[in-house]
């Protein structure tokens, strides 16, 4: 039922973001895609993850195994407060760290709430980290922060 109610959730908050950026337009083209795109992608993003979430809820162990999305030690509590922190840190360093070093960071604790190991909370987080930076950054040309590592990268 948690389920549930959290892909309910889900699909409410990814409705409002979309609602939210439809009026998003930079007011001189200097991007291609503007600055509609990546909150239009996280709100279908986070609809569809919301969508999955009421459709099936709970995945069924397979016989003698532990479940498709093992469930934590933690109380569900801790780890939603968890993800939640990592989210507002996030918010908060993501322009002063960039957004590589931030991203990866964050995908640490929320990689931990969810039962993933340090080494793989960390390689999922820099994979996450480095590949939307080359999606946005230099495919699609949406600026993003280099923070610390503008040096190590030559400066922007």
């Amino acid at each position: 039922m948690v389920d549930r109610i959290l892909g309910a959730l889900c699909l409410a908050l990814g409705a409002a973001m979309a609602w939210a950026a439809r009026g998003y337009a930079a007011e001189i083209s200097y991007e291609p895609v503007g600055p509609r795109a990546f909150p239009l992608l996280l709100a279908a993003v986070l609809a569809l993850a919301g969508t999955w979430l009421v459709v099936a809820p709970g995945r069924a162990a397979p016989a003698g195994g532990t479940p498709v999305l093992a469930p934590t030690s933690r109380p569900d509590g801790v780890a939603v407060l968890l993800c939640a922190g990592s989210v507002l840190v996030y918010g908060a360093v993501f322009q002063w760290l960039g957004f590589v070093l931030a991203t990866t960071l964050m995908a640490l604790p929320v990689g931990r709430a969810f039962g993933g190991t340090l080494r793989a909370s960390l390689a999922g987080g820099l994979g996450l980290g480095l590949g939307l930076f080359f999606l946005f950054d230099k495919l699609l040309d949406v600026i993003l922060p280099t923070g610390v590592l503008a040096f190590v990268l030559g400066g922007r």
